[in-house]
């Protein structure tokens, strides 16, 4: 069974706007501090942002002010709003269990492709 499903991705205009959506098998109630990364072409992967059960987020420098992280418990699902778009923000985007953990929790989903251009 999968247990991370990431969509919400496409094509998008510089400026423009997008909400991923990560739809979990679990609880996400019992991950306390799970997050987004992102890996564009050739890049490594990075933490773009973390989100605990108590509403408390952390950003990446170059998100901050542009996306927010939240999270639905009851339907075990965290969300990332993308406002304000660039060209640097293309990459595939994941979501992760536990942010906490160096890298993130080992287990990914597809991720879904973020890819932002004129």
């Amino acid at each position: 069974q999968v247990q991370l499903v990431e969509s919400g991705g496409g094509l998008v205009q510089p400026g423009g706007s997008l909400r991923l959506s990560c739809k979990t098998s679990w609880s996400i109630a019992s991950f306390n501090n799970m997050g987004w990364y992102r890996q564009a072409p050739g890049k490594a992967r990075e933490l773009v942002a973390t989100t605990t059960n108590d509403g408390v987020t952390n950003y990446a420098n170059s998100v901050k002010g542009r996306f927010t992280i939240s999270r639905d418990n009851p339907q075990n699902t965290v969300y990332l709003q993308m406002n304000n778009l660039k060209l640097e923000d293309t990459a595939v985007y994941y979501c992760n269990l536990d942010a906490t953990a160096s890298g993130g929790m080992d287990y990914w989903g597809k991720g879904t492709l973020v890819t932002v251009s004129s």
